[in-house]
């Protein structure tokens, strides 16, 4: 990070009460400020800690050394609540010691003990880590116990030495450290965690532009908080309404007789943003924003008012929310009925489709623990809702539908962590193939929308369905029966042979197995019916003998799960011989999961409560009950996985790369692609295995060059690749020539080129011609919402055609390279077969992982395109390969800072 950058970031982020505080550093007009702070805002045993006495000159000394012009050896950081500056963190940096930062912190007394300090540090490790600083040195008075502890619970290694009263503090800045990731992680969810409380737990409300017109947006909100059973206070405001059903209606939030913790504003969207700043300076501390078609200067406004005065915002263009705890049972929504209490957490971004998935919801009998319509999304989002409902307490489903991601990478972290305890559903809403046409790399055309989203997902393991009535399917499954076990193998029963086939075609096309089971269930059959599975128990079956082979199919350890399909037959001539007696008469939960399917129902999906109490879901559709039961067992397979680490990739050169990226944009400032040396150059750093490559930049150097690699004319031949700047994929411009096995074949080839591509032609590359193999696709590609996205597909001049990828989220796991490979279409082509050995399965890892290491490394990097990658089964070797660097700043994904939207952006 330069040092001009350094001075231009700020980031907004939560202290540990869920207050707002505005992180930047510290600038020449900042001195008055840094000097108040020391000076008046301080204890004397504050300063006596702080700079090792009292010193009356200290706090001047202080304000001049850290307010002075911006200098490359001093990093200094200010918090500020509002106009207030609450603390400070510094280091410099010695010119003998340029990996050493020389650390002093401090903060106002009144804000101690609020997760101040920390934050600050966390913030100063980003910047000094992006200036070469590898360590933190202190001098602490050992009676600083406050400093101590900041220390000891920063998650890093801290080494104390203690030398005549006072202790040299060491801390190591370890960027891999998992420890300190997971203690921001868990900081940062605390913080979240208490900012949302006046939110989904306020003690008083108000609703903001309530009109005497019965059925109005901001009435119908009054009213059904008021009805609900709110146990809270609940006021009206409305500057020309006296009184609305008997209730007092108060002409301004500051007129109020108490500060409401959260406000509803029902307000046209021009009034919005100065409502807003006048409810931050009242002190609320939650809203929620009906209004939409903000302006882009209204939209900043609202921001900034929530910002400043530490408020949570949901919206613009929400629904409302609910809460359906018995302790606040708050209806603050205008969308429609109560939702039913329960334990389904649900979010959403548009408010038809909330209206509509509550009201399926409720058909099923599943009630929920808080809904929030985000609407606009500019504050409170899926991620934050996540770890509210990861430690309330009540929440066991979570149910998201989400348009876009402000922060997928925090998102993707806590979703991994959350849904290791309760299952979250999402709606892939919004999928595109359209977002790559014309990318300049195949890595960049493979990267779509809706590759990065199946990529989000599934490393988080995230269920995602592709609509509203597939996501209630599932939950429907989920909320009600236990999960299968990870192999997928399903029993299929039904009395008729026709639905069975059905059943058994939606289960094989959404990838579970149908294992052929034992003759034992014949002496429960009637004659005619078929036991191997599906079975075909015919319509004679009655509902005795039908739950006794439930039973059976049960007890079978070939079996995960069971699907039964009944349809209404004239055998059943009453209730007590009809075949769903065996459902209802029998257990719901069992060993493993069971759904059924009854065609004849008019609703799509429902619950049926069974002798034990507890429901069983039931279809109207074999598909839908087949892509339940998957989406089961791709839970189960997801929590079978352990957890997992970073991907492991040693001996990387980190100087090497970051020179080389240094001197290239210094060259190119707007960027660009690196020409063959550079790129092998960067890809050697981190221990990529491009082929032996040697730069002609003429016929004569390229003939030597062939000749050196290998005996022309006998057992050897070479590749001729021409190169010019911008070039894009060679082998469409005729600029690949290979199997060159003589001099006359390699010199005629490089007067082709000439020919060709005229004074464009810079030069070529020869590389040696490489061994048969799998050709595989490698890359990775900076997406500028989602960050370093690592694919992997089948490669070769087909791999368009082809269209076989993966792609996972940078940085990779463990886990992430082995799941990579297994999940391509063309898997068998990598394990090998009857017939063809497998290739070297952990050299194409190790592809994936050095990839993932040099995105995260190299932030600069925004497409790496290796195609193809030859996997045989000694190795695996890249033929051809493309970099593109662009100037971009370091981005740290686990620093701790509040999303700001696009909408409430300057300018």
């Amino acid at each position: 990070m330069s040092i001009a950058h350094f001075h231009r970031t700020t980031a907004e982020a939560l202290l540990a009460d869920g207050t707002t505080v505005v992180i930047r550093p510290l600038g020449p007009q900042d001195r008055e400020a840094v000097l108040d702070l020391h000076a008046n805002r301080m204890s004397d045993e504050s300063r006596r800690l702080r700079f090792f006495g009292v010193s009356r000159n200290a706090p001047r000394l202080a304000a001049d050394r850290l307010c002075g012009e911006p200098g490359e050896r001093l990093l200094s950081l200010g918090a500020w609540a509002g106009e207030e500056l609450i603390g400070e963190a510094d280091c410099e940096i010695p010119e003998d010691r340029p990996q050493t930062g020389e650390l002093a912190l401090v903060v106002a007394d009144r804000w101690q003990r609020r997760g101040a300090a920390t934050l600050l540090l966390e913030h100063l490790i980003h910047a000094a880590r992006g200036r070469g600083v590898r360590v933190f040195e202190a001098d602490t008075l050992a009676g600083n116990r406050g400093v101590h502890k900041v220390f000891a619970g920063l998650g890093l290694p801290v080494h104390r030495r203690l030398d005549r009263g006072e202790i040299r503090v060491r801390v190591p800045l370890d960027e891999s450290d998992e420890h300190y990731r997971a203690a921001v992680d868990e900081r940062g969810r605390r913080a979240d965690v208490a900012s949302l409380g006046a939110l989904l737990r306020p003690g008083s409300v108000a609703v903001v532009g309530v009109s005497r017109r019965a059925g109005s947006v901001g009435r119908t909100v009054l009213a059904k908080i008021r009805q609900g059973g709110f146990p809270g206070p609940v006021m009206a405001v409305n500057p020309r309404a006296g009184s609305i059903d008997g209730e007092p209606v108060y002409p301004s939030v500051g007129a109020l007789p108490a500060v409401p913790d959260l406000a509803v504003l029902a307000v046209p969207a021009p009034a919005v943003a100065g409502v807003a700043e006048e409810c931050g300076r009242a002190g609320v501390r939650a809203l929620v924003v009906l209004a939409s078609g903000l302006g882009s200067e209204d939209a900043r406004r609202l921001v900034h008012a929530c910002r400043e005065h530490s408020m949570r915002l949901v919206g613009p263009n929400s629904l409302g929310i609910a809460q359906t705890d018995p302790a606040v049972r708050l209806d603050a929504e205008f969308g429609g009925a109560f939702p039913l209490p329960g334990t389904a957490g649900v979010a959403v971004q548009s408010g038809g489709v909330g209206i509509a998935l509550l009201k399926r919801l409720a058909w099923l009998g599943i009630g929920v623990s808080s809904f929030v319509s985000l609407g606009d999304k500019y504050d409170v989002s899926g991620n934050d809702l996540l770890q509210w409902w990861e430690g309330d307490g009540r929440t066991d489903l979570a149910l998201l539908h989400l348009e876009s991601f402000g922060g997928p990478r925090a998102f993707a972290r806590t979703a991994r962590r959350v849904t290791r305890r309760l299952p979250v559903l999402t709606v892939d809403a919004g999928r595109s193939a359209a977002g790559r046409r014309g990318a300049a790399s195949h890595t960049a055309a493979a990267a779509t929308p809706t590759v990065v989203r199946e990529a989000l997902f599934r490393q988080a393991g995230i269920t995602a369905t592709r609509s509203i009535g597939e996501l209630v399917d599932t939950a429907a499954l989920l909320h009600a029966q236990p999960l299968p076990d990870p192999r997928g193998a399903v029993a299929v029963v039904s009395n008729a042979g026709g639905i069975g086939i059905l059943a058994a075609d939606a289960l094989a096309d959404a990838g579970l197995i149908l294992p052929e089971l034992s003759g034992e269930l014949e002496e429960l059959l009637p004659e005619g019916a078929a036991a191997r599975n599906p079975v075909d128990t015919t319509a004679a079956v009655g509902p005795a003998k039908l739950a006794r082979l439930l039973e059976k199919v049960e007890q079978s350890r070939a079996v995960d799960a069971l699907l039964v399909c009944l349809v209404p037959t004239a055998l059943a001539t009453d209730a007590a011989h009809d075949p769903v007696r065996a459902l209802l008469d029998g257990p719901a939960r069992r060993r493993i999961p069971i759904a059924a399917v009854l065609p004849d129902q008019e609703v799509p999906v429902r619950h049926l409560t069974c002798a034990d109490g507890n429901r069983l879901p039931v279809y109207s559709d074999t598909v839908a009950a087949a892509r339940a039961l998957a989406h089961a067992r791709d839970r189960a397979r997801w929590l079978a996985e352990p957890v997992s680490e970073d991907a492991d990739a040693p001996g990387c050169d980190l100087r090497t790369a970051r020179s080389l990226v240094a001197g290239f944009l210094a060259a190119n400032p707007a960027g660009g692609w690196l020409d063959p040396v550079g790129t092998a150059d960067l890809l050697e750093s981190h221990g990529l295995p491009l082929t032996t490559s040697v730069w002609a930049r003429d016929e004569r150097t390229a003939v030597i060059a062939a000749r050196a690699m290998c005996r022309l004319g006998h057992e050897g031949a070479v590749a001729l690749k021409a190169y010019w700047p911008g070039q894009v994929h060679k082998s469409a411009a005729g600029a690949v020539r290979t199997g060159l096995r003589t001099e006359s074949e390699v010199r005629s080839a490089y007067r082709e080129f000439e020919e060709s591509f005229g004074a464009e032609l810079a030069g070529a590359v020869v590389q040696p011609m490489a061994a048969p193999g799998v050709e595989l696709l490698a890359g990775v590609v900076q997406d500028r919402v989602f960050g370093p996205l690592v694919l992997l597909g089948i490669g070769g001049t087909a791999t368009e055609v082809l269209d076989d990828r993966v792609a996972r989220l940078a940085p990779l796991t463990e886990r992430d390279l082995t799941t990579m490979v297994a999940d391509l279409r063309g898997a068998p082509l990598l394990s090998g077969y009857p017939g063809a050995p497998g290739v070297d399965l952990p050299a194409v890892r190790s592809v994936l992982a050095r990839l993932s290491r040099l995105a995260a490394d190299v932030p600069e990097l925004v497409e790496a395109d290796l195609n193809p990658v030859i996997a045989r089964p000694d190795g695996a070797v890249c033929v051809d390969a493309r970099v593109r660097l662009e100037p971009r700043p370091s981005y740290d994904p686990y620093l701790r800072r509040l999303r700001r939207p696009a909408a409430a952006e300057e300018g």
